[in-house]
């Protein structure tokens, strides 16, 4: 709160307490109003642009978070690091990030003398982040081990802070590190150990960024049967790629993972998942020149402007086979499960940027006599952004730690299970959340938050492609579907003992008593709509797939925040966090469930009320 202070800028800005201030600050802008329009600062608007500090130091949750977990020795050389990193973020990195923005790539397709040369042209900001992300360890981090299990989640704290800054840089890496987890997945081949180097490189020099080129022109995520692309064997055991990826991201990485289906002696290829094969290819060759690539346009994207999306013609792209033929989607598995961690963090840090900037907003905007931060009902809307916030912040630090077990061999099965059912209700969750959010937080700041060159529609652009980007909420839903298949059950046992378990530990905590009883009624609702459903047959459960997920990533997050809630040191605003998060509806499955939304002939109302009016009634009836 020190930064909500009396302005020395002229302007109506006040504290609690001052009200015959702002009165003269009124009359003071009353008698400016009167002067001659000559006279009269018609350029200066009488609001105060907010200014935050190191997001580390103001991140309550996130240091309490980390004390409370990492080993004493890690903690201190951890908080160090970030301490330092937030001051770099601040002073060097977020003016790169802006420049990013107002300088998006450019596609120069031919020279000046007719040649085709297909340069993606980007700024000279986004190539000093991509220096930056070497520097400090983005990637890094997560593959050196040296915190052991707790490396995966450091790399994951410095991204999240990173990631608001970053100018859109965040999504490179984050199929960099995917790429990076396959290629280590697959045991370093020694054919891609010096891929595997580059990628995580700390040496700016050497650091490679790579792509993941999956969707083609029939687009979406089902590739099993989008995917066109064929591969053609070479003599010298290498392949040549024939196809077009019709959305590659960061088409100005230096190498990429993508997917294609072999040909066999007479040209022929399996369809079907099975048939698909995962190839590397470096984009460029020694000198620069693309790979057997034509690049066709740049694509016009609503946010994420800062960075190159591109349609791709493969025509003999050399390649690499680096899966078992016809075992590509298991390959890419390990890959999807990094980027859409990513996607997480990407959430929950465009949600913490903007709760940051609307609460220091709160104590300059003077309206109505007094600040926003005094009045009732503006800080509610916060805090309840707060609270949502603070849900996702923990759903992603239990991921990460999760993940830094699996990846350093500690893990139990129950945290493999765990960690498979958690990442796509994360995802799919946050991604939601974070889309609601910024434009909630946008709205606290009246009319400026309209403003372009405020820099708060980029976040809130850039935010809306998390509910799409590595799976939409509909797809994810029913990924945890097959979570549940494939563990025949077992996973969700393990759900519910964990969540009772991080329950047990508020049995004392008298002022969390509400909370754990509204989870345990949630809890027991759930495990009723798991008995019903499965009487019920396959419609009912893809019809309840969203319900579901919003369902576990509620009752997760809740036994989160109560856990958190419940250390000895927690704070009041732990405690109420906690008591809020377990006032909404926790299982919203079961109450569907009981209006009979997941009826079979609900799902034929759907279509109706689709389709009234519309011209294709006839024939999609």
């Amino acid at each position: 709160w020190e930064r909500c202070q009396p302005l020395s800028r002229k302007g109506i800005n006040t504290t609690a307490g001052q009200g015959q201030q702002v009165g003269t600050q009124e009359k003071q802008v009353l008698e400016d109003l009167e002067m001659p329009l000559a006279r009269r600062e018609t350029e200066t608007l009488f609001q105060e642009q907010p200014q935050t500090g190191n997001q580390y130091l103001e991140d309550a949750l996130l240091r309490s978070y980390l004390k409370t977990h990492l080993p004493p020795k890690v903690l201190e050389e951890v908080n160090q690091d970030l301490e330092r990193f937030g001051n770099y973020l601040l002073t060097k990195i977020k003016p790169l990030g802006w420049e990013c923005e107002l300088n998006p790539p450019v596609f120069r397709q031919y020279d000046a003398w007719g040649q085709r040369v297909d340069h993606i042209v980007t700024c000279s900001a986004w190539r000093r982040m991509k220096e930056v992300a070497a520097e400090e360890g983005l990637i890094a981090e997560a593959y050196e081990r040296r915190y052991a299990n707790w490396s995966r989640l450091h790399q994951a704290v410095k991204l999240y802070l990173f990631s608001s800054f970053s100018g859109g840089f965040n999504c490179p890496l984050a199929m960099t590190d995917g790429a990076a987890k396959v290629i280590e997945s697959l045991g370093i081949p020694g054919s891609l150990k010096n891929a595997f180097d580059h990628l995580t490189s700390r040496d700016p020099k050497k650091f490679w960024t790579s792509g993941q080129w999956m969707t083609e022109r029939r687009g979406g995520s089902d590739v099993a049967n989008g995917t066109e692309t064929v591969a053609r064997k070479q003599p010298d055991g290498t392949y040549r790629l024939y196809g077009f990826k019709w959305f590659t991201s960061a088409a100005d990485s230096d190498v990429t993972l993508t997917l294609a289906r072999v040909a066999d002696a007479e040209g022929r290829v399996k369809q079907g998942s099975s048939g698909l094969s995962l190839f590397f290819l470096k984009v460029r060759d020694e000198e620069g020149k693309l790979n057997n690539i034509q690049v066709q346009r740049l694509k016009d994207k609503l946010g994420t402007r800062q960075m190159a999306t591109a349609e791709l013609w493969l025509d003999g792209a050399q390649a690499e086979l680096i899966s078992a033929e016809g075992r590509g989607v298991a390959s890419i598995s390990n890959m999807l499960n990094i980027t859409r961690i990513h996607n997480v963090i990407g959430a929950v840090a465009s949600m913490r940027r903007m709760i940051s900037l609307s609460r220091e907003y709160a104590c300059r905007r003077v309206a109505f006599g007094k600040l926003l931060k005094d009045h009732p009902l503006h800080m509610q809307t916060i805090a309840r952004m707060e609270v949502q916030t603070r849900g996702a912040f923990l759903l992603l630090m239990e991921i990460v730690r999760l993940l830094g077990l699996v990846e350093t061999n500690v893990a139990s099965e129950q945290d493999q299970l765990l960690l498979r059912l958690l990442i796509p209700v994360a995802k799919l969750y946050t991604g939601k959340q974070a889309s609601a959010l910024v434009v909630e937080a946008m709205e606290s700041f009246g009319g400026q938050g309209y403003m372009e060159d405020t820099g708060l529609p980029v976040i809130v652009r850039d935010t809306l492609v998390l509910s799409i980007w590595e799976g939409t909420t509909n797809i994810l839903s029913l990924d945890v579907l097959r979570s549940l298949t494939k563990s025949q059950g077992q996973v969700m046992a393990v759900f519910f003992s964990t969540v009772q378990k991080k329950l047990e530990l508020a049995s004392s905590t008298a002022k969390l008593e509400p909370a754990v009883k509204q989870m345990r009624d949630a809890i027991s609702s759930l495990a009723q709509f798991m008995q019903a459903a499965g009487s019920k047959g396959a419609v009912t459960m893809e019809l309840a797939a969203r319900d579901f997920s919003y369902t576990l990533a509620r009752i997760y997050a809740g036994a989160l925040l109560i856990e958190h809630a419940a250390r000895p040191d927690a704070s009041s605003t732990d405690i109420s966090a906690a008591r809020r998060w377990c006032k909404q509806e926790l299982c919203p499955v079961a109450t569907e469930l009981g209006n009979s939304g997941y009826e079979a002939e609900e799902a034929l109302a759907d279509s109706a009320l689709v389709y009234e009016g519309s011209p294709a009634r006839g024939s999609r009836l």
